[in-house]
C-alpha cells in the first residue's frame, strides 16, 4: 500500500468516525428533547391536578361564589 492510499484511507475512517459521532450527538439530543418534552406535560397534569384540587375545596367550602 503506497503512502498517498494509506492518507487515503485515513482519511475515509476519519470521516467515517466523525459522522458516527455525529449521530450519536444527534440520537442523544433527540433523547434529551424527548425527556423534556414529557417533563413538561407531566409538569402540566400536575398543575392541572393540583387547580382542580383547588376548585374543589373552594366549592367545597362554598368560597367559589
Amino acid at each position: 500500500m503506497d503512502n498517498s492510499n494509506m492518507s487515503y484511507q485515513a482519511g475515509q475512517t476519519k470521516g467515517q468516525a466523525e459522522e458516527k459521532g455525529n449521530q450519536m450527538m444527534e440520537k442523544a439530543s433527540n433523547a434529551a428533547q424527548s425527556a423534556k418534552e414529557s417533563m413538561q406535560e407531566i409538569g402540566q397534569q400536575a398543575q392541572a391536578k393540583a387547580q382542580g384540587a383547588v376548585d374543589a375545596v373552594k366549592n367545597a367550602t362554598g368560597m367559589n361564589k
